[in-house]
């Protein structure tokens, strides 16, 4: 448990900064934390062996990274980059005589919008119109979330929510999660309004609340399918950057879906 404090304390002291930032330190940040997730992912999997694979995964995350905003390849269209990338991925699996299968360059990909598609829309949270504001919206949704499930679970919790993905969590523990996001987010919205009706948040943080839960349970789902306790060893006492970012790959691109944060 001290391990697992100090860690935090370390991790918060380093993250909460760089949101404040901001511009280009937050986003070399997310193409850092994106990419060591996904080398997590691929390891997981136990094809981490395979240099190009893994090369040609992180060049598509950091495209899928990238904000057209930027300007900074213009001539090609990101769509057509992004193309070209899954047909050299695929056409290695005939360069190695399909030691690297079909299989393999699926769950590459997968896992590459996967996680890309998660963190590009973190920083492009940030980047956006109040970026602040709804970047802490969002955290503090899914915190108060693992909070409540914890809390409530650990007090009150007697059904297993799903036990043959993840035996401790409970669906006194899930709903106890909704609950204090929601008061979160009632609170949050008192202090600096959304446009939206208060009502609408409510209905946000539920869903939002929701769907980070799900996210988690993704994970502990690829976890116990490649039978991995933890994603990875980067943060002491929470394992893998996965483990700690993995109800924010769910939530974020829900918000924005459903144009949140406007």
């Amino acid at each position: 448990m001290k391990q697992r404090t100090i860690t935090a304390i370390i991790a918060l002291l380093i993250f909460v900064p760089l949101i404040i930032i901001g511009e280009w330190p937050f986003t070399l940040f997310i193409y850092l934390i994106a990419s060591i997730g996904l080398i997590e992912l691929i390891r997981m999997r136990s094809i981490g062996n395979y240099f190009m694979p893994s090369l040609l995964g992180l060049l598509l995350l950091w495209l899928i990274l990238y904000q057209d905003s930027w300007n900074i390849i213009s001539d090609i269209p990101k769509f057509e980059l992004i193309t070209f990338l899954i047909l050299l991925l695929l056409a290695y699996t005939v360069l190695v005589k399909n030691k690297f299968t079909f299989d393999h360059a699926g769950f590459v990909l997968l896992a590459t919008f996967y996680i890309g598609l998660g963190f590009f829309y973190l920083i492009e949270t940030r980047t956006g119109d109040s970026g602040l504001k709804n970047i802490f919206f969002a955290f503090l949704i899914i915190w108060s979330t693992d909070t409540g499930a914890y809390l409530v679970g650990r007090k009150f919790g007697k059904r297993k929510l799903w036990p043959t993905i993840s035996p401790n969590k409970t669906v006194e523990g899930a709903l106890g999660g909704i609950l204090l996001a929601c008061i979160v987010a009632g609170i949050f919205h008192t202090i600096t309004p959304f446009s939206h009706s208060f009502i609408i948040v409510i209905l946000v943080a539920i869903l939002a609340s929701i769907f980070g839960q799900v996210g988690d349970l993704v994970e502990s789902a690829l976890k116990r399918n490649y039978g991995v306790k933890d994603s990875g060893k980067i943060l002491p006492g929470h394992g893998g950057i996965l483990d700690r970012f993995d109800s924010l790959l769910f939530v974020l691109p829900l918000l924005h879906i459903i144009h949140f944060f406007v």
